[in-house]
C-alpha cells in the first residue's frame, strides 16, 4: 500500500489524520495500521501541536473495520494473526497514549476496527447517519485483549458484551446511548463541529489539556495516589500558562463571568 492511505493535515496548531483509501470505505490494511502507529508516535512528540482531529476520508466512512480481502495472505492462521494483531496493539497503545486530545470525527460507517480506532478518541462527534457495531461474530473472529480494552474503558463491560455478543449494527441515537460518541449532529455540520470542537481544544493552555488528560488515565488505576503525583495537580500555578497564555486581563474576565456574583474574584 502507499504511504498516502494514512493523511496528515495541518492548520496551526490543529492537524487531522486522515484514514484515505476511500474506494474501500477507507477499510484497514496492517500496512495502514502500522502506518497509523507511526503517525501518532510522531505526532505525539511535537511540542506545538495542541489538537489531533482523527477522520476517514469523504463522507460515507470512517472505517468499516480490517479489509478481508487481505486475510487469506496476511491472516489467515495464528501466527499471522498474532503478527497482525502485534501491529494493531502497536497502533491503539500509540492513539491511547497520545498525550494531545484527539477528536473523532465520524462520517457514516464506524464498525469493527473502525469503531475500535474511534473509540481511543478522547472526543467522538458522529452525524445523524452515522452506524456503528462490530459484526465480527459473523465472521468467527474475536476481539483480541488489546483491541477490547478500549471499548470497555469507555462503555463498560456489559454494553461491550451487547455490542460484540448481538454483532448488530446500529444507530447514531443507541451509541449515544451506550456513551460511544461524545455527541451527534446533523450529517452536513459534523466537520464543522469536529473542527470546533478541536478549536476550542487549541485555544485553552497545551500543558493543562496534556495534565487533565494523562490524570484521567491515571485514574484508571485503582492504586492510591502518590504524594508526588496529587502534588502535580497544583503544578500549573507555577507555570506561565496560568496567565501567560491566556492573559492576566483575560483571566480575570473569565473567572468574572464564572464565579457567583457573591464571590470574590482572583
Amino acid at each position: 500500500m502507499p504511504p498516502d492511505t494514512i493523511l496528515v493535515e495541518r492548520t496551526g496548531a490543529i492537524a487531522t489524520v486522515v484514514l484515505n483509501r476511500p474506494e474501500k470505505l477507507n477499510a484497514l490494511t496492517k500496512t495502514m495500521w502500522c502506518r497509523l502507529g507511526d503517525v501518532f508516535l510522531a505526532l505525539a512528540a511535537e511540542e506545538e501541536l495542541r489538537c489531533i482531529i482523527l477522520r476517514g476520508a469523504g463522507e460515507r466512512a470512517f472505517a468499516p473495520g480490517n479489509d478481508i480481502s487481505e486475510f487469506e495472505q496476511q491472516r489467515s492462521n495464528r501466527q499471522q494473526a498474532r503478527d497482525y494483531g502485534l501491529v494493531m496493539a502497536r497502533t491503539i497503545a500509540a492513539i491511547g497514549d497520545c498525550r494531545h486530545p484527539v477528536v473523532a470525527q465520524i462520517h457514516g460507517i464506524c464498525v469493527g476496527g473502525g469503531l475500535e480506532i474511534a473509540a481511543l478518541a478522547d472526543i467522538r462527534i458522529c452525524g445523524e447517519s452515522s452506524r456503528f457495531g462490530v459484526p465480527i461474530n459473523r465472521l468467527g473472529l474475536v476481539m483480541a485483549y488489546s483491541e477490547i480494552d478500549a471499548l470497555i474503558r469507555l462503555v463498560g463491560e456489559a454494553a461491550a458484551l451487547e455490542i460484540l455478543l448481538e454483532g448488530r449494527v446500529f444507530d447514531a441515537r443507541h451509541a449515544k446511548d451506550l456513551g460511544l460518541v461524545t455527541r451527534v449532529v446533523a450529517d452536513g455540520e459534523v466537520a464543522a463541529e469536529a473542527r470546533a470542537t478541536a478549536q476550542r481544544i487549541a485555544d485553552g493552555a497545551p500543558l493543562v489539556a496534556r495534565w487533565h488528560k494523562r490524570f484521567a488515565r491515571r485514574l484508571r488505576d485503582a492504586a492510591p495516589l502518590s504524594a508526588a503525583e496529587i502534588e502535580e495537580g497544583y503544578a500549573c500555578y507555577d507555570s506561565e500558562e496560568l496567565v501567560g497564555t491566556i492573559g492576566k486581563d483575560r483571566l480575570l474576565r473569565v473567572t468574572r463571568h464564572i464565579t457567583p456574583h457573591r464571590c470574590r474574584t482572583v
